[in-house]
């Protein structure tokens, strides 16, 4: 059966990790910046204007003036009209939808949720920690300086929740928008990955 597993994560929880894990243990492509390469190489956009969109929703006043708006609503009268960010997400979204298409697969982030949400058999995950944890990953993982972790990982949080905001017109951390949540610093990534293989399982039953 094809199955679409999408995973949104707090920075610093390991999401990124368990959806590498997942995809190797189900045997299927996974996707998170291939979705940036693929679109640059669609559309002609650079892949920076991608990461420049993404770190722009650290400012909420930014992303505050369309909140709530649903960019897909602006496709039936083409891109005339949007925002250089508007067109990168619709690029970036074509991706998504085209590698859901293709097979299954596991997709990271870019609110593939919320991109897929009129598709059938997509599986959506929310991986969560506690901020010690994400710390601790912050400093190991990303060598982000002690001192400076918890900002980081709450400014990331912030980054993700307005980004997602600002497309989705919803929270980011919404749990009624995901099948399963879950905590990675209970058991750890490998952990995490056998608890929702077990889901998937019963799913399927």
């Amino acid at each position: 059966m094809k199955r679409i597993i999408t995973i949104s994560r707090e920075f610093g929880s390991g999401g990124r990790e368990i959806g590498k894990k997942l995809a190797e243990a189900l045997d299927v492509p996974f996707y998170d910046n291939e979705i940036i390469s693929r679109a640059a190489k669609e559309s002609g956009f650079a892949e920076s204007a991608f990461e420049r969109a993404e770190e722009k929703a650290t400012n909420s006043l930014l992303y505050s003036i369309a909140l709530g708006m649903n960019v897909f609503a602006n496709q039936e009268t083409g891109l005339t009209g949007l925002s250089l960010d508007d067109k990168v997400f619709l690029a970036q979204s074509n991706e998504v939808r085209k590698a859901a298409k293709e097979s299954s697969c596991v997709i990271v982030g870019h609110c593939a949720d919320y991109i897929l949400s009129d598709m059938p058999n997509v599986i959506n995950i929310f991986i969560r920690a506690g901020l010690d944890f994400r710390m601790n990953r912050a400093i190991q993982e990303y060598k982000i300086p002690v001192e400076k972790a918890a900002e980081e990982v709450l400014k990331n949080d912030k980054r993700r929740a307005n980004y997602y905001k600002y497309h989705a017109g919803d929270r980011w951390a919404n749990m009624n928008n995901y099948h399963l949540s879950l905590r990675s610093d209970f058991g750890g990534t490998d952990h995490a990955v056998k608890t929702i293989l077990t889901y998937l399982n019963m799913e399927e039953r």
